[in-house]
């Protein structure tokens, strides 16, 4: 009696933001409702899927290396080859000449129709090479399988797209106009992955608090009234929302932090420069001291919030004195995290035709100066941590015997080590003692057993 063949295997790799993340987490639900299996940890996989981004200079290069890895890497006997996908944004952008530059590649889609890889996939599996660059007007969480399983902290996209045009970025062209996802859709998805697991939830969108729907009675309300919604279910324990645009803080969502307990004492706001021109350049809406007005209103709320921001140097144009002005603004925010990064010049963006582009050794200089400000402030932070008891959401092991990982409130990572008396696990919500700080993470100690 023939033997029955084991199932196809995938393996997702997911580059950049955390709506990649969540974007790659779908994209493997519909591959598994396909019958395919995740590759084991080493394993070759039948099916690879690039999930890609596009934010920073050479993303497509990088997506020519990886795929070269992965044929030169390829380690079966039998003559036979993986099946690649792109996806993401750089396939968004950048689909024909992926086609054209790489043969391996047997499917190029977009962050906006991966809803469409089962038809691709069997395709693919006929021998041909398919794209699905679309964006269509139907959107694509209606097609996706329901979600069923979740670790203890979730994603779950709110709002897609983005009108604000910056001058330097290319999520309009990539990720199209700012969509929200309906109220109804939202709180099905939420409760699916709270009965599954789900102890924190981070709502997701390319401007998240840009979020408008109608609620169950037909009301109007933005993400606050949306946040305000998941607070109800009981056990979900904490809510968290990211990337955030400052002119879409309304009056609602920054009393929302000072009144709902779930929403968790972390807001990231990028602010991109401390200086006006620059930021009148990028397009952005908001000047520097508009943006420290509004830090001063969530602080008012939620006195003990930590901060997190985004930071370019190195803008066309983008003056010493000018990058002066960032640093001054850092120094008066204190973030307890950022990102930062060199100006990165996107194709058909307006800013990469700009004059005055910054030779890449003063961009260098300029982001070893700003990370060392910020790491000296989210060090600082950290240290100030410490002796406080807080509650810690467990979210894995760590490398030693013993250890645990998690995240604080403030969203720092905490490792603490099994008392004799604990019953630590995945997903418990512990109280601990912050008692030693470094730039990345906390250690702490256990204070009460975990829930049985």
């Amino acid at each position: 009696m023939p033997s029955t063949p084991p199932p196809q295997t995938y393996r997702v790799k997911s580059f950049g933001c955390q709506m990649n993340v969540y974007d790659g987490e779908r994209m493997a639900e519909l591959l598994a409702d396909q019958g395919l299996v995740p590759a084991a940890e080493g394993a070759d996989a039948d099916l690879v899927v690039l999930n890609t981004c596009h934010i920073r200079e050479k993303a497509a290069e990088k997506v020519y290396s990886d795929i070269g890895r992965i044929v030169k890497d390829w380690g079966r006997k039998d003559g036979s080859s993986p099946l690649i996908a792109v996806a993401g944004c750089v396939a968004q952008a950048e689909g024909e000449e992926i086609m054209a530059r790489a043969p391996a590649v047997r499917m190029v889609v977009g962050p906006q129709a991966y809803h469409r890889l089962p038809g691709m996939l069997a395709e693919a599996r006929a021998g041909k090479r398919v794209t699905d660059t679309d964006m269509p007007a139907a959107t694509k969480f209606d097609a996706l399988p329901g979600r069923r399983r979740s670790g203890p902290a979730a994603f779950l996209t709110v709002q897609e797209g983005c009108d604000k045009f910056c001058t330097y970025c290319v999520v309009p062209y990539t990720r199209g106009a700012e969509t929200s996802r309906p109220f109804g859709a939202l709180i099905d998805e939420a409760a699916r992955l709270v009965a599954s697991g789900a102890r924190e939830i981070t709502l997701l969108g390319q401007n998240v608090n840009a979020w408008t729907g109608e609620d169950g009675r037909g009301r109007a309300i933005g993400l606050d009234g949306l946040i305000r919604e998941l607070a109800g279910f009981a056990d979900l324990r904490r809510i968290r929302y990211t990337t955030s645009h400052p002119g879409d803080m309304t009056d609602g969502l920054i009393a929302a932090h000072g009144e709902i307990a779930k929403l968790m004492p972390f807001l990231h706001l990028p602010v991109q420069s401390g200086n006006d021109r620059v930021l009148g350049a990028m397009n952005r809406s908001h000047t520097a001291e508009s943006y420290l007005r509004l830090l001063d209103r969530v602080r008012a709320v939620r006195p003990d919030i930590a901060l997190s921001g985004d930071f370019i140097v190195g803008f066309p144009g983008e003056t010493d004195a000018e990058f002066e002005d960032t640093l001054k603004l850092i120094d008066r925010v204190g973030y307890a995290q950022a990102f930062s990064f060199k100006y990165s010049p996107r194709p058909g963006t307006p800013a990469a035709a700009m004059e005055g582009q910054i030779p890449a050794a003063v961009m260098d200089e300029r982001l070893r100066r700003l990370q060392e400000a910020l790491g000296r402030d989210q060090l600082a932070f950290n240290r100030a941590s410490l002796g406080k008891r807080c509650a810690v959401l467990v979210e894995r092991r760590g490398r030693h015997a013993g250890q645990w990982l998690g995240k604080s409130p403030w969203l720092q990572s905490v490792h603490f080590t099994d008392e004799p008396w604990s019953k630590a696990a995945i997903g418990d919500i512990v109280e601990v003692e912050l008692t030693a700080a470094g730039p990345n993470s906390l250690h702490a100690r256990l204070l009460q057993p975990a829930p049985a």
